[in-house]
């Protein structure tokens, strides 16, 4: 008999065939199990292959321990899962690096040009029948020759700053280590402190996981130090930035504006932002590309294939 693999949401199939070969994997025939249903049926189970939309708990580990493996997170962020008290648990926690890194560098360049261009709200307003017509009308701004600052230069804020490059801007970054001189002469890229970062740049891109560390890190201060036409850009985590801090510079034109494909509360969004033009709403698609989705799948499989078989890599984080 087969051992079970649990997977928590419905996913696209494609990327599974392997997983499904060596074992008997139990989707869900709706969108999502519940957390019931979860801690029910993961007592047959040795892997657990769960998404953000799963909190994975101190609850939910305690009734995966002696049964569950691996715990592999289908996307690079792993903040639903208690990996600390996984591991305590015996639990190895997983997650997907490599197949996010191009579609969300690619949706961030996009968001940033679309806030730049004000494509959003001149989409709406020629549906709404709202838009004046004329050669000073509807201005946005350039991004040839402008400054960017990635926060976060791993991996996604990388793969940003070689598209920006190509498009013509100047890059800087804050990280928590500099970059070597090798890869900083890659990217032409120069390392600033955050502060100075916020202050120089005419685009903020920011790409850093979300811990205690970084929860709130772009607050009110770190807002107000932007320059008056500066555009801020989140495709990382929601909480790495506090939305309302954010809202009210927004809506007091504090900085020009704002493209957001993630936010603090999801599925809630802070209600203001709805009404305000100068902010591109994204649903937490940077990834939602069908290419992507079944690379995850099929990296999130092999993950938990070469654990149970101890061969091959293993994207751990814990």
């Amino acid at each position: 008999m087969k051992e079970k693999i649990l997977v928590s949401y419905h996913l696209l199939k494609e990327g599974f065939e392997e997983l499904e070969q060596a074992y008997d994997v139990i989707f869900p025939e709706k969108e999502r199990f519940s957390r019931d249903e979860i801690k029910q049926m993961s007592t047959e189970c040795v892997a657990l292959l769960s998404n953000i939309d799963l909190t994975v708990d101190k609850e939910i580990i305690d009734v995966l321990q002696g049964h569950v493996k691996i715990i592999s997170n289908y996307g690079v962020g792993y903040n639903n899962v208690d990996a600390d008290y996984a591991r305590q648990k015996g639990i190895t926690v997983a997650n997907t690096p490599d197949p996010v890194v191009e579609p969300t560098a690619e949706l961030a360049y996009a968001l940033m040009g679309c806030a730049a261009r004000c494509l959003a709200e001149n989409d709406r307003k020629l549906r709404n029948g709202t838009l004046k017509w004329g050669t000073l009308e509807h201005l946005g701004t350039g991004m040839y020759g402008k400054t960017l600052g990635i926060v976060g230069m791993g991996r996604i804020g990388q793969a940003i700053a070689r598209r920006a490059l190509a498009g013509g801007m100047n890059i800087i970054y804050h990280n928590r280590h500099q970059l070597s001189a090798e890869y900083e002469q890659r990217y032409h890229a120069s390392f600033r402190t955050l502060e100075e970062l916020m202050a120089q740049s005419d685009f903020v891109a920011l790409s850093m996981p979300l811990n205690t560390e970084t929860h709130h890190l772009i607050d009110a201060h770190a807002i107000s130090l932007m320059k008056a036409d500066a555009i801020l850009v989140n495709t990382a985590r929601g909480a790495v930035v506090d939305e309302q801090a954010l809202t009210e510079a927004l809506r007091n034109r504090q900085i020009r504006g704002a493209a957001l494909d993630v936010f603090e509360n999801e599925p809630l969004i802070t209600a203001e932002l709805y009404n305000l033009d100068n902010v591109v709403l994204s649903p937490h698609c940077g990834t939602s590309t069908i290419d992507a989705r079944v690379e995850m799948s099929r990296f999130a499989a092999r993950n938990i294939i070469n654990f149970l078989k101890g061969e091959g890599p293993v994207a751990r984080v814990n």
